[in-house]
């Protein structure tokens, strides 16, 4: 298992990297009261979003998985390149009618509203082993869903990894028996 990193500033490859100060944070984004982390200035710099995937890749070096999944949109954004470095398939999770074959679906709550998500029947073989990657864990809302949706193609959820936590929202929680690393905690 790898080690549960608690901070946000490291250096990799000789290189200080201060990931936490690439986010940017939208006050009010999408309601009102919501703090919304901005990961697309850390995206346009192609050395700070490297060092991100690294990283996430670095977190689960030692969780054995036979396929990524990342949930629509940002997830695709992680869990992509995840997939290309580590030479492992790559599964989207997509919102209603975005899929074009047959797929399971599974309703959930957000921190501010309810979505569905879809997933190919046939994308996980019955005891795949899977790694869901995406950019936020906020309440575990999405990441459950995501889970529900593996297990009932008889997929096993064997880690998680997430470029950003927002610990006061207790998704953990939710995750309970899941593996579940993050890299930046708010």
């Amino acid at each position: 298992m790898g080690i549960s990193v608690q901070y946000d500033y490291r250096i990799w490859g000789g290189i200080n990297v201060d990931l936490k100060s690439k986010i940017r944070v939208v006050e009010d984004f999408p309601k009102e009261g919501i703090s919304f982390k901005d990961i697309t200035t850390l995206l346009q710099e192609g050395e700070a979003y490297k060092k991100a995937i690294d990283l996430c890749i670095e977190e689960v070096k030692d969780i054995d998985f036979d396929v990524i999944v990342g949930p629509e949109a940002r997830g695709f954004l992680m869990g992509a390149p995840m997939s290309y470095a580590t030479k492992k398939g790559f599964v989207p999770v997509r919102k209603p009618g975005k899929l074009p074959y047959e797929t399971v679906r599974y309703e959930y709550e957000l921190e501010y509203g309810t979505d569905i998500l879809e997933i190919h029947k046939d994308a996980i073989k019955p005891g795949q082993k899977v790694l869901i990657a995406d950019d936020l864990l906020a309440t575990g809302g999405t990441t459950l869903s995501t889970i529900k949706l593996i297990e009932e193609l008889g997929g096993e959820v064997v880690g998680l990894v997430f470029l950003i936590e927002l610990t006061f929202l207790n998704g953990k929680d939710m995750l309970k028996g899941y593996n579940v690393k993050s890299i930046i905690k708010y």
